[in-house]
């Protein structure tokens, strides 16, 4: 019997260590098993099967038997029987004591996560970063870094930290998201409730209202308010893409693979611009993908997770390339349809068609909204019914020619300033110059919208009065369309409202100014020699008033104004902004920036910040201070019962005040509330004497100053506090309301703010065109291109600051000449003759007037150039490379209907092979593209080569020597060819050393005969696929 019980018992040493050990990794187990659905792996360790619950009861019961040794002994059927974890061995050692405290463990979770983030948590009036984000991102961010303990005497490492004051977050993250590029994940702080804390749970709560990155920026002040913000998913089926080797291998190297050797597999995009509610689809190919990627100009592209495997890498380089940022996304468990996206629009409107968007359209639709939903973290937005871009309705400018037209910015430094855009731009409004920037990048193919912008145009340059009175008024209006975008994602405010109703009020003067024009216009006699083109001019304001929706707009702003105080909400600003001020001046050296306010508190009071430096993250509304209110009294039936209760107590107070002094004969006497004391009485000089007798505990004192308790009115006080917090209260309840309202007018909205940026355009091309000279193209159906006196919009004004005036140029092609071939000297203004000809197309099609004397040219589909180029090292593409990789986009794409300017084609290689590719070139777009062609040459042989080509002619500029040596550009074109290339010239006037001009001018002079005899062999031998051989074969 004894044997057995001792059999039965077990001696053993538990240690507390085991029992933590087992305890935490139990916790980390069931608190932190998820995984961000934009990592490409998951964590491994987080997948780690959790310690059976029964071990825990085992081990509660051990029995601890006191002895010299200090051993436990436990009965053997209380050890856990079975198979042994195979996890066991691999679990981390634990210190005994807690991972870390409260803070501190969610701020780990949150970044547990949110991997993929840069995780910014609010502790009281600041945000900081911890941890490894501290030490990556306090130096990017110049942020004093500096270490806080897990807790007092504990002996983990300091933990790494970082933060700025709460109100500097966004400049923070315009560093994080627009310069670094980075997703942020914004943690805020929450009161956890009464029974929470009673439990021993912490005072808050942090968790991540919010992931901010660069294409999902909603109301930030650090976005260009000039451009959208757009984020763009685009959806290529993987299978498409890998079915019979599809992407063809280059001869050598693989870097240089083109995207035309992709399939023309079919490609959905959809982008939407979160600030302003813009959704737009469109379906296109591999081969134009580069092109309208580079149309749309996104901030951010999501792709989904599979094109990160190296099968797919050409997508990704393709985009990369190009500088894009990518994100890439695991797939929804259930792809969403069209049907998914209603919850996150506006009012469907009654031409949506759900059936009119291809497969991959609604695919990449649907990627974008899973990847929106998960970004805002439950916040929902309201955006625009989406708008199909259906690219026969726009012309084509593909990357190339955006870019070397310098449309949005400049070659050189990528700037706006001298783009062609900048050039332009005379819109007074932020969204009207974002529509002007779209209208740039994909003009219109429809002749009867051009006309139509055209009237609009034309009736504002007849009538400046109106122009200037519009303009007048719309700059008085606010950028509407991103207000609105605020109210849907819960986060306008006072003064967005305010701003709101301003500009509808401004809306609807602008309607009756229009209306007042209308009725005047029927007035005037009609033109019998215009007549149509004066009744679609007369037509074109009458239709904009139309679309205009200002009934239930107009109550709204009647409402915000008779709700909202604008002084009290002016005053509430000034407050703000000396806070602000002050805590700018506060010095990094109190930490201020870094340390959470407990670590502030060791720090001698004569250099702590002053309590109101540090905003916290929940502000007491009954702290007695002087009230501002945001709302009027009457803005609604209770806030007018408070606020006369509250006047009534001030009386009270008042009455109070006068009888004390009265009664204790002290004129200092005042009742007030301090942040320390909270509400009493307070006497100076000699009064002091005279309140001891009645009131004799003393709160503090000084020498000529006292304070003390006066029971009524801190009985009197707490009940001002009480209404002035339920005055705040309803002060948001009444701002919610009218958020609400907003969001009801959301559709009207959004309507008036694009008629009122059609009217800025318009407005903005007749006021460049009365300064400027411009006149109105007439647009056909054909495929000529006939201008007179054209010039360079961007060049003009360049020397029109210098006081210098820009030579006119013709340029005639059609049925007669469909190509132009020119020659010249260097720096005789080839390249921007070739240039202005694409850009009067662009801007005619745009909607613009045109700087020309005479404009008349047929609609164009497409507008490519190879203009200019530059080698890319890193992609292992030469210059020639480059430049044989835009010509191939042109001579695969162009149709008959389009426009091509090429400038010096084949000049990277050999005189002899550059001459090749350039008959090549010619041949190609003579016989086969058939389109409208400037073609810009060094190579002379070519118009011996193409003497055949009927509709092809040669045109020249020249230089004019003078008798002492000194020359100058005949910039005017000329039928014919100049054989002179006046290299040495410009060599000359660029500063090369004269020494070497005369060496060059020598190997010059001993080439000439050589080159005369190549030209007379070119000149007498049949060229490949002209007339001449088809003859003598013949």
């Amino acid at each position: 019997m004894l044997t057995q019980h001792a059999a039965r018992r077990l001696i053993c040493t538990p240690s507390r260590t085991d029992l933590v050990r087992a305890l935490s990794v139990q916790y980390r187990a069931s608190s932190l098993g998820f995984a961000s659905p934009f990592c490409a792996t998951r964590r491994n360790g987080l997948s780690r099967a959790r310690p059976s619950l029964p071990l825990r009861q085992k081990w509660h019961h051990i029995e601890q038997v006191r002895g010299a040794k200090r051993k436990a002994t436990i009965d053997l059927d209380d050890i856990p029987q079975g198979a042994i974890d195979a996890g066991a061995d691999s679990l981390p050692v634990q210190d005994e004591e807690p991972e870390y405290p409260p803070l501190l463990q969610q701020v780990l979770n949150n970044m547990l996560k949110f991997p993929h983030c840069v995780m910014v948590t609010r502790v009281g009036g600041f945000y900081e970063l911890y941890f490894d984000h501290a030490d990556d991102f306090a130096p990017l961010l110049n942020l004093k870094k500096s270490k806080r303990k897990t807790s007092k005497g504990s002996k983990r490492p300091a933990v790494s930290m970082a933060g700025f004051p709460a109100y500097q977050l966004e400049r923070y993250l315009k560093i994080l998201v627009q310069d670094l590029n980075k997703h942020v994940a914004i943690c805020d702080e929450f009161v956890n409730d009464a029974p929470t804390k009673a439990k021993g749970g912490p005072d808050y709560t942090r968790r991540v209202s919010r992931i901010v990155t660069p294409g999902t920026l909603i109301d930030e002040h650090f976005m260009d308010p000039w451009q959208n913000n757009y984020l763009l998913s685009i959806y290529i089926d993987p299978e498409a893409i890998s079915k019979d080797n599809a992407v063809k291998k280059s001869p050598s190297s693989k870097n240089v693979a083109s995207v035309l050797n992709m399939p023309r597999t079919e490609v959905g995009l959809a982008w939407i611009d979160l600030s302003s509610g813009d959704f737009l689809t469109q379906s296109t190919d591999i081969a134009s993908l580069p092109s309208a990627v580079a149309r749309i100009k996104p901030r951010e592209i999501v792709l989904d997770s599979i094109f990160q495997e190296a099968q797919y890498s050409r997508i990704v380089s393709i985009l990369e390339e190009d500088g894009h940022i990518i994100t890439f996304q695991q797939p929804s468990a259930q792809a969403l349809t069209v049907k998914d996206w209603v919850p996150m629009l506006e009012d469907v409107v009654d031409d949506f068609d759900p059936e009119s968007f291809r497969p991959s359209e609604v695919a990449a639709g649907g990627s974008l909204l899973y990847y929106v939903k998960h970004q805002l973290l439950g916040s929902r937005t309201r955006l625009q019914s989406p708008v199909r871009h259906q690219a026969e309705d726009h012309m084509s400018i593909d990357k190339n020619t955006l870019r070397a037209l310098e449309i949005r910015s400049t070659i050189r430094d990528a700037t706006f300033e001298g783009s062609l855009l900048h050039s332009l731009k005379k819109t007074v409004t932020r969204s009207g110059t974002r529509l002007l920037t779209q209208r740039l990048s994909a003009p219109s193919m429809s002749l009867s919208t051009i006309n139509d912008r055209l009237d609009l145009v034309e009736e504002m340059i007849e009538y400046p009065q109106l122009r200037e009175d519009i303009m007048t008024l719309l700059g008085q209006t606010y950028d509407s369309l991103r207000l609105v975008t605020r109210f849907t994602v819960g986060r306008g405010d006072a003064d967005d409202l305010v701003e709101l109703s301003k500009t509808i009020l401004t809306t609807s003067e602008i309607v009756g100014v229009l209306r007042e024009h209308s009725t005047s216009r029927k007035a005037i006699p009609q033109d019998p020699e215009k007549g149509a083109a004066d009744d679609r001019r007369r037509d074109c304001l009458l239709v904009l008033q139309k679309r205009f929706e200002l009934v239930h707009p107009l109550e709204l702003a009647e409402r915000i104004l008779d709700a909202i105080d604008e002084e009290g909400l002016s005053e509430q600003h000034r407050i703000e902004d000396e806070e602000a001020s002050e805590m700018v001046d506060l010095s990094q050296d109190v930490l201020g920036r870094e340390a959470g306010e407990e670590d502030l508190k060791p720090l001698p009071k004569r250099i702590q910040p002053k309590p109101h430096m540090i905003s916290p993250s929940f502000k007491s509304a009954t702290d007695g201070r002087d009230d501002v209110w945001i709302m009027k009294r009457h803005a609604s039936k209770t806030l007018k019962r408070l606020h006369d209760s509250l006047d009534s107590m001030a009386e009270m107070k008042s009455d109070m005040e006068a009888q004390l002094r009265k009664k204790l004969g002290t004129s200092s006497l005042t009742l007030k509330w301090t942040p320390n004391l909270a509400h009493i009485g307070h006497v100076k000089g000699k009064d002091v004497s005279r309140v001891t007798e009645h009131y004799p505990k003393s709160l503090s004192s000084s020498k000529s100053t006292r304070s003390f308790q006066v029971p009524e009115w801190t009985q009197l006080g707490v009940q001002m506090d009480q209404t002035r917090f339920r005055i705040r209260n309803e002060e948001q309840r009444v701002l919610g309301d009218l958020r609400e309202a907003v969001v009801h007018n959301l559709v009207k909205l959004r309507r008036n703010a694009a008629v009122l940026d059609e009217l800025d355009v318009a407005c903005a091309f007749a006021l460049l065109a009365m300064e400027k000279g411009f006149v109105r193209p007439i647009l056909n159906a054909s495929t000529s291109h006939n201008v007179i006196g054209g010039r360079h919009p961007v060049v003009e004004a360049g020397l029109g600051e210098q006081g210098r005036r820009f030579a006119p140029n013709d340029c005639t092609l059609g049925d007669q000449e469909r190509i132009w071939l020119i020659t010249g000297p260097n720096m005789a203004g080839k390249s921007t003759y070739l240039r202005q000809n694409a850009l009067i197309s662009i801007l005619a099609q745009t909607g613009s007037f045109v700087p020309a004397e005479y404009v008349e040219i047929g609609l164009v589909d497409k507008v490519f150039s190879r203009v200019g180029s530059a080698d890319n090292l890193y992609q292992d593409q030469s210059t020639f490379m480059i430049e044989m990789l835009e010509t191939a986009q042109i001579l695969k794409e162009a149709t008959p209907r389009s426009f091509v300017i090429m400038d010096e084609v084949g000049r990277g290689t050999t005189p002899e092979d550059g001459i090749a590719v350039g008959y090549a070139c010619l041949h190609h777009l003579y016989h086969v593209n058939q389109c409208r062609t400037l073609f810009a040459t060094h190579f002379h042989a070519l118009t011996d080569m193409t003497r055949d080509f009927e509709k092809l002619g040669c045109y020249c500029n020249d230089v004019a020597e003078e008798n002492d040596g000194t020359f100058s550009y005949v910039h005017k074109l000329r039928k014919g060819v100049n054989r002179q290339s006046h290299a040495l010239k410009v060599a000359r006037v660029a500063g090369l050393p004269e020494a070497a001009v005369a060496v060059a001018a020598e190997v010059l002079e001993k080439l000439k005969p050589s080159a005369d005899r190549m030209n007379y062999v070119e000149r007498h031998e049949p060229v490949p696929g002209t007339q001449s051989e088809a003859t003598m074969s013949g």
